[in-house]
């Protein structure tokens, strides 16, 4: 739902909001963020069928597959989702008169399979390209909607793409996190199954301390990045500073102290919600710019 609500927010909550011209119909739209919601469908699926052995230690209670959903047919959804997002996004690609454009469904579907199989067990690789991922589903729309445009309104969109793209860095940046997060969650099956991870390498008190001190960075990078451009809207910059800053300074003391596996999935839920503190600020932003 947070990948829904982002892309929403891109494209009804600033851009049209901001009267910022896009290349997408709000029909097309919808395309978009169906393709996009079923790649992501697929890549959840696959990656939960490749989880089976570690998910009998890390969440036993949790596990659909092979619970409630044979593995034959967890794979038998993972096609379907990845044949309906791949070819949707190739119709929307031709719709918009790039077929190139499909290359990017097949890429990020491509990508999610190959991180479910194996990559996820190079160390911090998986994270790094688990949070780029995230990232391309804002940088997508911004393809989509702007690429198209930038000939006919080149200077006026250089600080839209700007804003947008500021986004997508940040979104990286706390999915990272979460990233980390999750593996601290789920040390144990993946010890008991030979992976590499950051908290298997570090152990839990360590990485949770560097998980906290990353945090006050990313705290300490949004502060700067206010400074230089945001203090002339003072909305922006309260809704920042006390609420989203707020939240990450909150995460990152309960992170040091973090030492139960309790803790550690309490941190995850905060991260969340801190993610979408951060994406209600763009419609932050699009207000304050209207209303100013």
């Amino acid at each position: 739902m947070l990948l829904l609500l982002t892309q929403c927010l891109v494209h009804f909550g600033f851009l049209k909001a901001l009267d910022i011209p896009v290349a997408l119909s709000t029909g097309e739209f919808l395309l978009l963020a169906a393709a996009t919601l079923c790649i992501a469908a697929a890549g959840y699926i696959i990656n939960d069928i490749e989880d089976v052995e570690t998910d009998l230690i890390n969440r036993p209670e949790k596990r659909l597959i092979p619970l409630k959903i044979t593995e034959k047919r967890a794979f038998n959804y993972y096609l379907a989702l990845n044949i309906a997002g791949v070819g949707l996004g190739y119709f929307l690609s031709l719709q918009s008169g790039n077929s190139a454009y499909a290359a990017f469904f097949v890429f990020i579907s491509a990508l999610l399979y190959s991180y479910a199989t194996f990559l996820k067990q190079i160390l911090l690789l998986g994270n790094i390209l688990v949070s780029v991922l995230v990232a391309s589903a804002i940088l997508i729309v911004v393809i989509f909607d702007l690429s198209s445009m930038v000939t006919g309104y080149g200077p006026s969109l250089t600080n839209p793409i700007s804003v947008l793209r500021d986004y997508a860095i940040f979104a990286f940046m706390l999915n990272f996190l979460r990233e980390i997060v999750k593996d601290i969650e789920d040390m144990d099956g993946d010890h008991a199954y030979g992976l590499q991870s950051l908290p298997i390498i570090l152990g839990r008190g360590r990485t949770a301390k560097i998980v906290s001190i990353l945090a006050i960075v990313y705290i300490a990078v949004l502060v700067v990045y206010i400074y230089l451009f945001l203090y002339t809207n003072p909305v922006t910059t309260a809704y920042l500073l006390f609420v989203v800053a707020g939240s990450l300074l909150f995460f990152a003391i309960k992170a040091w102290a973090a030492t139960s596996k309790k803790d550690f999935n309490r941190l995850s839920g905060y991260l969340k919600i801190s993610m979408l503190l951060g994406i209600f600020s763009l419609g932050v932003l699009s207000l304050s710019l209207l209303y100013a």
